[in-house]
């Protein structure tokens, strides 16, 4: 198989080929070339080596974007040192022969700037070219090819501007003025604003900072003078304004990764030193501009030992991390037995190195990760403590849903006129200072107002629902604490053809919530019906309140219908049912007996009331107590009624005979006429 001359081309721009090997290699006839043939030894050519990096470890470390950066990895990584090929003598002491003012050091922390006289632009050498396109660059002459050496080399984006092309002898760097343009390398036009950053002469903007240089003062064959820039800018706004103009360059992805300051003057020196090279007769014109900003403190990091050692999982000893961290160009120090004090170097203190745990993954993957074996994390597995409220509140939700209720979730925030609709106008309501929505200006203190909201937006759609909330109300404390956030339970039934049945349906439901729940009959507040609102005693203490919606706030919104409702604090049930304990109680082993008493009573007496006097008068043998009905009408009195109950009496020891539940049964008729009550018998 022959190999071609384009062939030899690219094998000999290896990263370790010397540019005098690669000149003698070049000029070999092509003939001779063509008669190579595939495993033959190539004589002057040393090995060239492929080194595949990750894409992903390149987003923070902005010196590995040039091959010096690639190299100082290489060398730690094998145990050999680095070589700078960076030789600061270069730079010419004196007066620059070209001014720079920078507006803002914030975009632009440094700028360097060097004038080089007697120039001759031609094609660079062929050992400059093979090794631009070895790596994807495009050869143009020799000045713009040192730019772009340097660039992948440091890496530092160079840019070289004809300074017979320039206007004034300073260079500004500043924010584009709104309506200016640019006419780009790439014979592109672009309108400017003052998002821009612009380096601009006398006449105006000569080249969009850390992304394109201007036409009007390219590099030409007719250039003899010229003004390298070695630049510094802000890493986000060079993205935003490449981002903008929809223009990303070489120079424009290595500044957006923050590049070292410290670069711009190395930049220069190498780029004479590559231009002696190149463009023989060249001369430097004066020293070098440099104008940087305040420098930015980067404070040591202390790093324990025991710290790298408890993080990686692996002994690692002192020396090791030392040896280590120094071939990455770190300055390490002891500062105490056991403790290091580690000093970033400035190509890695640009947004990438700023903590110990940085460090630690330093060390570990120079030490391999494969050399750590993999362990769990020594953590106690501990259960976390029982949370009471969360078990009950999940109990509670349980019980309500096969009721047929459906948990609705609304926000903590009302308005004015739902908290005035619900609670007194003097309550005391929590201002949102940012509400959300212009209509959520107060925190809730009830779950009444988002309750009543869905019952409104669910009648449009449904004939009958049963809804409930779990929620915070949040009262306000005095002083200056924290505001107190109650733990309720809200929930309704709704029947477009209700009646009087939904409130003891409701009833019902409260009592499987809480067994033996009893309802108090109280005056009714200005949302609840006047005749049916009762607070709830569960073990003797309040825990809420049942009512019927006053038919008047349904009218207001156009609803028909009827709409039950109640409210619990859950913190107090929540309580009331840890403090319990229940106890196991026999199943009777003797028959009762039954029989029914119907009490009359004025009209407005709560039966609760009836069924507690009954249940005293009858003592220890009552075995249970049932309503039955009620009936109000002839042959009664105008305001009385009718209760009728069901008893259950018994004994625990023996069968009550029938002349012992006549005595008890007469028993209970006459406590209760004593109370002032009158028996139908």
């Amino acid at each position: 198989m022959k190999f071609s001359y384009q062939w030899i081309r690219e094998l000999v721009s290896g990263l370790g080929t010397e540019p005098a090997a690669l000149e003698r290699l070049i000029t070999m006839k092509t003939a001779e070339c063509e008669s190579i043939e595939p495993g033959e030894h190539v004589a002057d050519l040393p090995p060239d080596w492929i080194i595949e990096i990750d894409n992903k470890s390149l987003t923070h470390r902005p010196d590995l974007w040039g091959h010096c950066g690639m190299a100082r990895e290489v060398a730690a990584f094998t145990g050999n040192s680095f070589t700078d090929p960076v030789k600061l003598e270069f730079l010419p002491p004196g007066q620059s022969a070209i001014g720079v003012e920078i507006a803002d050091y914030a975009l632009c922390p440094r700028y360097s700037a060097l004038v080089l006289e007697n120039a001759k632009v031609a094609p660079s050498p062929l050992w400059l070219q093979a090794r631009l396109q070895s790596i994807g660059l495009n050869p143009i002459n020799n000045i713009v090819d040192v730019t772009n050496y340097v660039l992948a080399e440091l890496p530092q984006p160079m840019h070289a501007f004809d300074a017979d092309k320039l206007a004034g002898e300073t260079i500004f760097v500043r924010s584009a003025s709104p309506g200016e343009q640019l006419h780009a390398l790439n014979g592109e036009t672009y309108s400017l604003s003052n998002a821009d950053l612009v380096i601009a002469d006398a006449s105006g903007p000569i080249a969009l900072a850390g992304v394109i240089g201007g036409a009007p003062s390219a590099i030409s064959e007719a250039t003899t003078r010229i003004v390298l820039e070695s630049a510094n800018f802000q890493a986000s706004s060079v993205r935003l304004t490449s981002a903008r103009h929809k223009l990303r360059t070489d120079a424009s992805m290595r500044f957006e990764k923050s590049l070292d300051p410290e670069n711009t003057i190395r930049g220069l020196a190498r780029a004479i030193e590559l231009l002696a090279k190149v463009c023989s007769g060249i001369r430097i014109a004066g020293g070098a501009s440099d104008k940087r900003g305040p420098l930015r403190p980067v404070d040591p990091i202390l790093l324990p030992v025991q710290f790298v050692v408890r993080k990686l999982g692996k002994e690692v000893s002192r020396q090791t991390i030392c040896e280590i961290l120094e071939a990455l160009g770190f300055s390490v120090t002891e500062a105490a037995p056991g403790l290091l004090t580690v000093t970033v170097p400035s190509w890695r203190a640009t947004k990438d190195i700023s903590r110990k745990d940085d460090l630690v993954e330093e060390i570990g993957r120079m030490v391999g990760y494969e050399q750590i074996t993999p362990a769990p994390p020594l953590a106690a597995c501990v259960p976390p403590p029982v949370d009471p409220m969360r078990l009950y509140l999940r109990q509670f939700r349980w019980q309500l849903a096969a009721q047929g209720f459906t948990e609705v979730y609304n926000y903590s925030f009302i308005n004015e006129a739902d908290a005035n609709r619900f609670l007194a106008s003097d309550a005391n309501h929590i201002t949102v200072a940012n509400p959300i929505a212009s209509d959520l200006t107060h925190l809730r203190r009830s779950l009444l107002p988002g309750i009543f909201k869905n019952i409104v937006s669910n009648v449009r759609h449904y004939p009958e629902f049963r809804i409930f909330e779990i929620g915070n109300e949040v009262h306000p404390e005095s002083g200056a604490g924290l505001p107190a956030e109650i733990r309720h339970a809200a929930a309704a039934i709704y029947n477009s053809r209700g009646d009087e049945q939904d409130f003891f349906e409701l009833k019902r439901v409260i009592e499987c919530l809480f067994p033996a729940a009893r309802l108090v009959a109280i005056e009714a507040r200005h949302y609840e019906h006047p005749a049916r609102a009762a607070e709830i005693f569960w073990r003797e203490v309040v825990i809420g309140r049942i009512f019927e919606l006053h038919p008047s706030l349904l009218r207001q919104e156009g609803i028909e219908g009827r709409a039950v409702l109640f409210d619990v604090d859950l913190r107090v049930s929540q309580e009331l049912a840890g403090a319990v304990v229940v106890k196991y109680a026999a199943v009777r082993k003797y028959p009762t007996s039954g029989f029914d008493l119907s009490v009359v009573a004025d009209l407005k007496m709560p039966v609760g009331v009836i069924q507690d006097e009954l249940a005293r008068r009858a003592g220890s043998a009552l075995a249970a107590i049932a309503f039955i009905r009620q009936y109000d009408g002839p042959p009664l009195p105008s305001g009385q009624k009718s209760v009728s109950y069901r008893l259950e009496v018994g004994a625990l020891d023996h069968t009550m005979s029938a002349e012992e539940v006549t005595e008890t049964r007469n028993r209970i008729i006459e406590g209760m006429r004593e109370s002032g009550f009158e028996l139908r018998v």
